[in-house]
């Protein structure tokens, strides 16, 4: 009788976008993050980018992007800002861009936390948006508190780090990787100065 051994076969690595060193997102999927800093690590991703930058957040939010501040991260003139009237239209705008493959990052400014299967619809998107062009669009959302938005590739929480006292012209954060279908979590503290952008902090 003859035995036949069974074997893994890991799926291919997909292309991805190196933030940081060890801070790595693959393209044409979907990520969350979420804490007080979120929106400093879509700016983060968006200066790892080249080309437009699709910004998706309520017309009814209270938070919008100041331009003044994101100069300190990457050129404001990259972004388009879309502000949808209806919740349910922030989803299908995101899932239209990546399917599109326009733009290299989508970022969705969420008020909550979207279900399982809009999430798999924007996964299909950002597949295909990667057949339409020469690299694979990467989607952002952006949610309350600690996260929560299921079947995510990754989860992140940015956080203000305080611990340390620094000069005035410096900005420090942590950084923690809570959920990842190929990785461990793992935080990093990340430092912003006048002289380096962003460098992984002590």
């Amino acid at each position: 009788m003859q035995t036949t051994l069974l074997t893994r076969n890991h799926p291919p690595k997909r292309p991805a976008l190196t933030v940081l060193k060890d801070i790595d997102l693959d393209l044409g999927r979907v990520h969350e993050c979420a804490g007080r800093a979120r929106r400093v690590f879509a700016l983060i991703l968006a200066a790892r980018t080249n080309g437009p930058v699709l910004w998706i957040a309520p017309a009814y939010g209270t938070d919008k992007l100041n331009p003044d501040g994101m100069l300190r991260f990457v050129d404001p003139g990259r972004f388009i800002f879309v502000a949808p009237q209806r919740a349910e239209d922030l989803l299908w705008s995101m899932e239209e861009a990546l399917r599109s493959g326009a733009v290299p990052l989508v970022v969705a400014d969420m008020p909550g936390f979207p279900g399982l299967t809009p999430v798999r619809r924007l996964h299909l998107a950002a597949e295909a948006g990667a057949a339409q062009a020469p690299r694979p669009p990467l989607g952002l959302l952006l949610t309350p508190d600690a996260g929560g938005a299921q079947g995510v590739e990754t989860r992140w929480v940015m956080q203000p780090d305080m611990a340390k006292e620094l000069p005035h012209d410096h900005l420090r954060w942590h950084l923690a990787r809570s959920r990842a279908r190929r990785a461990a979590p793992r935080d990093w503290h990340i430092l912003q100065t006048p002289t380096c952008p962003f460098q992984i902090a002590p």
